[in-house]
C-alpha cells in the first residue's frame, strides 16, 4: 500500500490489510449508502470510526433466569427459540412479531412491533440473548421490543447463567450508544467497530508521553480504547474516558499554545499610539465611554504598538459598545497611514457597521435640532470609508460599482464588507488591522485570506457578542488575548422577560397594542420562513415513531403565516412588515428603513435580525416558538430592544410548557448578564451544542470535558511544561503528527 512504513503498518503483511488512514470505502460491509451516512458524522477513515466514542452506555448486563422475570428492567435473558411468527393487527397497519424462548427454568413471550423480517432471522432451535423491559399485566407478561443477537456456540451447563457470552456485542453486557445520524444506528456501528478494534487496538501508536501516562495512572492505549467501546464495567469505562479526555484536551492546549508561539515570531506593522487623536475622538463622542470600554480600547492600542501581530478577542454583551472600541483602534491605524478591513457575517450587519463607523469617524455636522451641544466637539476625521457586499458597494455615502470601488481601494482607509471582502480581487496595499465580527461564523481559511500580506501580517481583532465561559475561552481561545466589556452603557433599563403560555397570548397582544399606541414598535421573531409541508396532525399515529426534537419542528410558527395572521386577524388596523432571508437585498433594506423611520409598527422576521439591527424606538421583542432557539440566540434577540430610555419587554411564546426546553427559557429570565447566561447555557446544553461542535471539528469527549475547569487547567499546565522544554516537540514525533492532523480539523483563530 502506498505510503506504508514501519510507523504506519498495522499488520505483519500490508496486502489486503487496513490502517487507521484507510478510507471507509475500503472497509468490508460498508456500502455506498453507509459511506454517505458515516461522512455526515465526520467519519472518513478507519481511525475516525475507532475514535468515534460512545456518549453513553445501556446496561444490559443484568442476566437473570426466566423464572425470575418481573415487570421493569432492563433485564437480559438467554435461551432457545421455541417458535416465532408474525401477527397482523386488525388495523392491518401494524405487524407484531411474537417469539417464545426457553432457558429450562421457564418460558418467556417476546414481542417486537413492525419488524416482520425477524421471522427469517431467528429459526426454531436458535439460541439467543435478549435485553429489554418486561411489560404486561399479571401472568401475561412479555419482553417488549428487546435488543437481540444470536449465540453462535452456546454451552448449556448451568441454567440461567451466561451461555457463550464472550462474543456478545449488543446484549449481555454494557452496550455502547454512539452519536448517530438518520439510518445509522448504534447497533450497526457496534457491528463495524468491534472487528476493526479487535484487529487494530494493539497496533495503534500511543501519542501521549509515557511520563504523563505514569504520572496520572492512565490505562495503556490498547486497553483504554477497548474499554471505552466495550467496557467490562462502568468503572473501567470512566477510567478510559478520563484518559482520552485528558489526552484530547492536552493536545488541544498544545495546539493553541504553539499557535501563540508561532504568531509571536511573525512580523506586523507597529502602530504608534496617537494619544492626542484618541483623546480628541473620545471627548467628541455624544456619550461617555464606560470604564470597561476604556480598558478594552487601551489593551488594543498597546497591542497595536508591538511589532508582532495582535491576536485579540473582544468579548462583550449585546449593546455593550464593542463597535466604538473597534473604531478607536481603526482611527489609530488610519492616522498611522495604514488600512483597516472590517468583516461581518451578514449584509445587514455589514451595513449597520458601515453606518456606525461613518457616523463615528466622519460625523455629520448636525443631525437634528437641539443636538448642537452633543455635536459641537465632534471632529470630521476625513477617513475614507467603503462597503463591499455581494450585491452593493458604497464609497463614503455614494453607491458605486464594484469596479469603481476596487479602483479606489488604494485611497480607502476602512473597508467593511461581507464574504465579498475576502475574494481574490480585493487587494490591499497597506492592510494593518483586520476586525472580524461574530468571528465564529467564518472559517480559518476565510480569515487567513485577509492576513496574507507581502511584508507583514495584519493585527487581528475578533469580536463576539456571545459571552464565552472561562473553560471555553481558556481552551478553545487559548491562543488569543482576551478583552472583556462586562459593563453596559449608563441609563440602560432592565428588559422585562416573560414566558407566555398559549392561554396568555390574547392579553399579551392587547399589551402590544397599548405599546404601539404609545408610539413604540415591535419585533416578532419566527423560526421558519414558510410552514412545514407536513404537519404533526397529518402524521397521526406515525408521530410516535419520530424523534421528538425533529418532529417538534413540523409545527413551528413561520414568518409568512404569522404575518398573515397578525395583519388580517390580530392587528388589522396596524402597519405590519415582513422580513426574511429569501428577500432581495433592496427589499430587505427598504423594510428596515421603513421600520427605523416608524412607518412599520410590527416587524415579523426570521433570525435575520439576530445581529446588527438598531431600532431605539422598538420596545417589545416577541419570540414565537422560543424553545426552538438556543440561549445565546434568544439573548441576541432580546438585545434588539432596550436601546433607549423606554422600558422594554421580551415575550417568549412557547407551546411546549414543562419541557426541558423551558429550562433555557427560565434561565433567560433569571440572567440579565450575558456572561452569567453563558455559564448557564453551558450547563444546560453542554459545550458541543454551545459552540457548534460540527463547526469546530473537536471530538465529542473533548467538548464534554470542557465544563471541568480543574481538568482544563491541569492539561494546560502540562502542555506549557512540555513546550517549555521542547517547543518543537522533537522528542515527541507522534504527538507532533497528531497536532498536524488536529490543525486540519480544528476551527480556531
Amino acid at each position: 500500500m502506498e505510503g506504508c512504513g514501519p510507523s504506519d503498518c498495522r499488520f505483519d503483511s500490508c496486502r489486503g490489510h487496513m490502517f487507521l488512514s484507510t478510507p471507509i470505502e475500503q472497509i468490508p460491509r460498508v456500502g455506498p449508502q453507509y459511506q454517505k451516512k458515516l461522512k455526515k458524522l465526520g467519519i472518513k477513515n478507519v481511525g475516525d470510526i475507532i475514535f468515534h466514542f460512545p456518549h453513553r452506555y445501556e446496561d444490559f448486563s443484568n442476566l437473570i433466569p426466566i423464572s425470575k422475570a418481573e415487570l421493569g428492567g432492563p433485564f437480559c435473558f438467554q435461551g432457545e427459540v421455541l417458535d416465532i411468527k408474525n401477527i397482523r393487527t386488525f388495523r392491518r397497519r401494524l405487524v407484531l412479531t411474537q417469539m417464545t424462548i426457553d432457558d429450562k427454568t421457564g418460558k418467556l413471550k417476546v414481542m417486537w412491533f413492525n419488524q416482520p423480517y425477524l421471522v427469517n432471522t431467528f429459526k426454531k432451535g436458535t439460541f439467543v440473548c435478549l435485553a429489554g423491559k418486561i411489560t404486561g399485566k399479571g401472568k401475561s407478561i412479555y419482553l417488549s421490543n428487546p435488543a437481540y443477537e444470536k449465540i453462535e456456540s452456546p454451552t448449556k451447563n448451568l441454567v440461567g447463567e451466561k451461555i457463550g457470552n464472550s462474543d456478545l456485542t449488543h446484549t449481555g453486557r454494557l452496550i455502547p450508544v454512539y452519536p448517530e445520524t438518520e439510518g445509522l444506528s448504534s447497533k450497526w456501528l457496534r457491528f463495524i467497530v468491534k472487528p476493526l478494534l479487535a484487529k487494530l487496538k494493539e497496533q495503534i501508536p500511543d501519542s501521549l508521553p509515557e511520563k504523563l501516562r505514569q504520572k496520572f495512572d492512565f490505562l495503556p492505549l490498547s486497553k483504554a480504547i477497548w474499554q471505552i467501546h466495550f467496557p467490562a464495567s462502568l468503572k473501567l469505562a470512566e477510567k478510559a474516558k478520563k484518559r482520552f479526555a485528558f489526552e484530547e484536551l492536552f493536545e488541544l492546549s498544545l495546539f493553541v499554545l504553539r499557535e501563540r508561539m508561532k504568531l509571536a515570531k511573525e512580523r506586523a506593522a507597529p502602530i504608534p499610539l496617537n494619544l492626542a487623536a484618541v483623546q480628541e475622538f473620545t471627548k467628541g463622542l455624544p456619550f461617555k465611554l464606560t470604564d470597561a470600554q476604556k480598558k478594552a480600547a487601551w489593551q488594543l492600542l498597546k497591542d497595536l504598538e508591538k511589532p508582532s501581530p495582535m491576536n485579540r478577542l473582544l468579548e462583550g454583551d449585546v449593546g455593550s459598545g464593542k463597535t466604538v472600541v473597534a473604531a478607536i483602534a481603526a482611527l489609530d491605524v488610519v492616522r498611522a497611514g495604514y488600512q483597516v478591513a472590517f468583516l461581518a457575517p451578514t449584509e445587514i450587519l455589514a451595513k449597520q457597521h458601515y453606518k456606525t463607523i461613518r457616523e463615528l469617524l466622519n460625523p455629520p455636522p448636525l443631525l437634528k435640532e437641539g443636538e448642537e451641544k452633543n455635536q459641537q466637539n465632534r471632529k470630521w476625521w476625513g477617513v475614507n470609508i467603503g462597503l463591499i457586499t455581494g450585491k452593493e458597494n458604497y464609497y463614503q455615502n455614494e453607491k458605486i460599482t464594484r469596479g469603481e470601488l476596487l479602483e479606489k481601494l488604494k485611497e480607502i482607509d476602512v473597508l467593511l464588507g461581507t464574504h465579498a471582502l475576502i475574494q481574490d480581487w480585493v487587494k490591499f496595499e497597506k492592510l494593518a488591522l483586520v476586525v472580524v465580527d461574530e468571528q465564529h461564523r467564518f472559517g480559518v481559511e476565510q480569515r487567513a485570506k485577509l492576513c496574507r500580506q507581502k511584508d507583514f501580517i495584519p493585527h487581528l481583532l475578533s469580536m463576539t457578542a456571545t459571552p464565552i465561559p472561562r473553560t471555553l475561552s481558556l481552551t478553545l481561545y487559548g491562543d488569543l488575548d482576551l478583552s472583556v466589556i462586562d459593563e453596559m452603557p449608563k441609563g440602560r433599563k432592565k428588559i422585562i422577560t416573560k414566558i407566555i403560555q398559549p392561554k396568555d397570548k390574547k392579553a399579551t397582544y392587547e399589551f402590544i397594542r397599548e405599546q404601539v399606541k404609545e408610539g413604540r414598535q415591535v419585533f416578532v421573531i419566527c423560526p421558519r420562513i414558510e410552514p412545514a409541508k407536513t404537519s404533526a396532525e397529518d402524521l397521526g399515529g406515525q408521530a410516535a415513531f419520530l424523534d421528538q426534537r425533529n418532529f417538534s419542528w413540523l409545527d413551528v410558527k413561520a414568518v409568512k403565516q404569522e404575518y398573515k395572521k397578525l395583519s388580517e386577524e390580530i392587528f388589522p388596523d396596524l402597519k405590519i412588515g415582513m422580513l426574511h432571508g429569501k428577500m432581495k437585498s433592496q427589499e430587505k433594506e427598504d423594510i428596515m428603513k421603513n421600520f427605523k423611520a416608524g412607518k412599520i409598527d410590527i416587524l415579523v422576521s426570521t433570525s435575520v435580525v439576530e445581529v446588527g439591527v438598531d431600532i431605539p424606538n422598538a420596545s417589545v421583542m416577541l419570540i414565537e416558538g422560543s424553545e426552538k432557539f438556543g440561549l445565546a440566540q434568544l439573548h441576541q434577540f432580546r438585545g434588539r430592544v432596550g436601546r433607549s430610555e423606554h422600558r422594554s419587554y421580551c415575550f417568549l411564546f412557547t407551546d411546549a410548557p414543562g419541557t426541558i426546553w423551558n429550562r433555557r427559557l427560565r434561565a433567560l429570565i433569571s440572567c440579565e448578564n450575558g456572561f452569567e447566561l453563558a455559564e448557564k447555557d453551558l450547563q444546560i446544553r453542554g459545550p458541543g451544542d454551545f459552540t457548534g461542535q460540527r463547526q469546530w471539528g473537536i471530538p465529542d469527549l473533548t467538548m464534554a470535558s470542557l465544563t471541568d475547569f480543574v481538568l482544563v487547567s491541569k492539561t494546560r499546565n502540562e502542555a506549557k511544561e512540555v513546550l517549555a522544554k521542547d517547543p518543537e516537540l522533537k522528542k515527541y514525533p507522534l504527538l507532533k503528527k497528531r497536532l498536524a492532523e488536529l490543525r486540519e480539523k480544528i476551527h480556531l483563530e
